[in-house]
Parts: structure tokens; C-alpha cells; sequence
């Protein structure tokens, strides 16, 4: 953990004026999901994003034989409200101030939270319809705790149909969000699964402590179909773990 907690240092120096000013991508480095500017070029399009061809603990990976551990139990805190922006990448509501997320001894201030379509983990060699990822951070060492729901599509979901509902058609289009509350995303269980990587777009930071839900949760398929009229595809494929551990509540 002692050599974890220097390389993140070193992470923070380096992609700090990027990472943790969004806490999601690089600005002014153009890229995307296909094509010369693809995952598989994000590492050579510029030097603040070389941890995503060079990083040895890169995100999202395949979920696979989990550890059972004696994971502490997850405090989530969050409020309604906040703002729903088109950023490009994808659809991401700013959080409301306060919103924070306990894990063990470790408090993180919830900044934003944003969606991928299909799912960027897999489980087992399996994806879902899509992601969330709530994205906390640490205010002391500004680590990202960054807690990930899977989503498939099932009965309507009040709280993504009323986001679905007001997401912004145009890159760069911000709209107010008067009283949406982000605690409707969650699953009934809050168990999950942690392991050490990274952001899971340029500059691929290997700073964020991860937390995926076991359980997903359902939202309508016509609710699915408005995000993937933006984004039919933003999701970067899952990497190695590297013989990294992956824990598990359960």
C-alpha cells in the first residue's frame, strides 16, 4: 500500500491539473472510442496520457475470482440536485455540494457522476447495458473513490427516466437539476467488489480506489435508448488485472 500510495502521489503531480479538476477526462486532448483516437491510441496522443498505454493497474477489467474479504460496509451520503451536462463523452450531472461517500476510514466528497454504454467492467466475461459511475474525492490526498453500478434493462427506474428525460442533445448543452436524487440509482444491496486501478479515460490516472456493486439495477429499455441515441458506444474494453486482487463484501 506504501508504494501504491507514492506512485499516486506521483499520478497526482503529473495529471493533476486534468484529472482532478473534471475527476473524469483530460481537457484540451482530443479523443475517443474508435477509430486514430481510440482507446488503443489514448496513450500516444499526448505525454499526460501515457498511463493508459504504459500503467500497470488501468481500468475497467473483467471481474473475475473474486477474494472474499472483510470489506467495510459502504456510506453513501448524497444530495438532490446539481446540474446534467453533455460533455462530449458522455451524459454526467455534477453533483449538489456534500454528497459524500464513506469507506473504512476514508471519506471522499462526491464531484459527479456520469454513464457508459455498454458497461465498461465485465463480470465473468459478461457486460451490461450500462454503467454508472458515482465519482468521489478524497479531499486530503485527492484519490478518486469511484463507485460503479451496473445497469440492464427491466422496469422503469423513476429516478433515470427523470434524467433520461432532460439529457442535453448538444455537446456542451448544461442544464439545471432541481431535485434529483442520485441515491435512486443504487441497488437494493450495496455489496461489491474493490480493487486498485485507474480512470477509465485519458489521462487513465492510476489514482481511484474501485467499488462495483454486485447487484444492477434496472431501467426502462426506452429510458437506455435515449442514452444510446448520444452514445451507442463509449465504454473502453476491459484490461488485464495484472495479478491484481480483486476483493469481494460477500
Amino acid at each position: 500500500m506504501e508504494r501504491r500510495d507514492f506512485l499516486r502521489s506521483l499520478a497526482l503531480l503529473a495529471a493533476c491539473p486534468l484529472c482532478v479538476k473534471t475527476a473524469y477526462a483530460a481537457e484540451g486532448v482530443h479523443w475517443s472510442y474508435e477509430g486514430q483516437e481510440g482507446p488503443e491510441h489514448w496513450g500516444s496522443l499526448s505525454k499526460e496520457n501515457s498511463a493508459c498505454s504504459a500503467g500497470s493497474q488501468q481500468s475497467p477489467i473483467d471481474i473475475r475470482g473474486a477474494i472474499k474479504a472483510d470489506l467495510p460496509d459502504l456510506g453513501l451520503d448524497w444530495k438532490s440536485g446539481g446540474s446534467i451536462v453533455n460533455n462530449g463523452h458522455t451524459i454526467q450531472v455534477k453533483a449538489a455540494p456534500g454528497g459524500t461517500l464513506k469507506h473504512g476510514d476514508k471519506t471522499y466528497d462526491l464531484v459527479q457522476y456520469h454513464f457508459h454504454a455498454p458497461s465498461e467492467h465485465l463480470v465473468d466475461g459478461k457486460n451490461f447495458a450500462m454503467e454508472v459511475h458515482f465519482v468521489h474525492k478524497h479531499a486530503e490526498s485527492g484519490a478518486l473513490g469511484v463507485f460503479g453500478v451496473f445497469i440492464t434493462s427491466g422496469a422503469t427506474n423513476e429516478t433515470f427516466a427523470e434524467l433520461a428525460a432532460k439529457f442535453p442533445q448538444k455537446a456542451g448543452e448544461e442544464l439545471a437539476l432541481d431535485a434529483v436524487d442520485p441515491a435512486g440509482l443504487l441497488p437494493r444491496s450495496l455489496k461489491y467488489w474493490a480493487y486498485e486501478g485507474s480512470l477509465t479515460t485519458p489521462p487513465c490516472s492510476e489514482i481511484v480506489d474501485w467499488m462495483v456493486a454486485m447487484e444492477p439495477i434496472e431501467v426502462a429499455a426506452a429510458d437506455i435508448e435515449k442514452f444510446t441515441a448520444l452514445y451507442s458506444m463509449n465504454a473502453r474494453p476491459a484490461l488485464s488485472a495484472n495479478r491484481r486482487y480483486v476483493l469481494s463484501s460477500s
